[in-house]
């Protein structure tokens, strides 16, 4: 599947991050932290080369108009600090990326939640995550999927602080 550049550039930049400090487990608890990538990194200079500065600076204005960036100076060096909106764009990119896996044992994902009405936005978040995990909708407020995201699920839905109305089992057949 053919990527735009915006969200292979963001995937790039969150993997980077993520490697240097674990920003996926770290997001909910330090919201401000964990999102820096320097400007000296070689990612900055492969998109450089391939896109020419011009088109590169671009590509920077363009992320950071849509808030899904912000540049800082840290320790005078530039950094890239991914917003939340940001790591958003990136893990759905990934999504797309990634062949999703059956689970080896045949045993299906069920999520289940119960969030209040008055959190409409909360429950369109949900179902945004769950379709781009490739959750189908077995009965209202209730999902399966054959695929191996359960980590996935629970990473994301920590992320949101979504996970108090949420309860997942693992089961044998739908």
């Amino acid at each position: 599947m053919k990527l735009p550049i915006t969200d292979k550039f963001l995937w790039e930049v969150f993997n980077i991050a993520n490697e240097a400090s674990g920003i996926l487990k770290q997001a909910t608890r330090y919201p401000s932290m964990s999102r820096v990538m320097f400007d000296q990194d070689p990612i900055f200079e492969r998109y450089r080369k391939q896109r020419n500065a011009k088109n590169f600076a671009k590509l920077i204005y363009y992320l950071k108009r849509k808030n899904l960036i912000k540049i800082e100076n840290l320790e005078g060096k530039k950094a890239i600090i991914l917003t939340k909106r940001g790591i958003d764009k990136a893990l759905k990119a990934s999504f797309k990326m990634e062949k999703m896996q059956k689970r080896k044992d045949g045993k299906w994902v069920m999520l289940i939640f119960d969030m209040p009405a008055k959190n409409k936005k909360a429950r369109c978040l949900m179902r945004e995550i769950l379709i781009s995990l490739s959750y189908k909708l077995l009965q209202q407020s209730v999902w399966v999927t054959p695929y191996d995201v359960s980590d996935k699920t629970e990473d994301l839905l920590r992320l949101y602080n979504l996970d108090r109305f949420v309860k997942i089992f693992l089961i044998e057949q739908v």
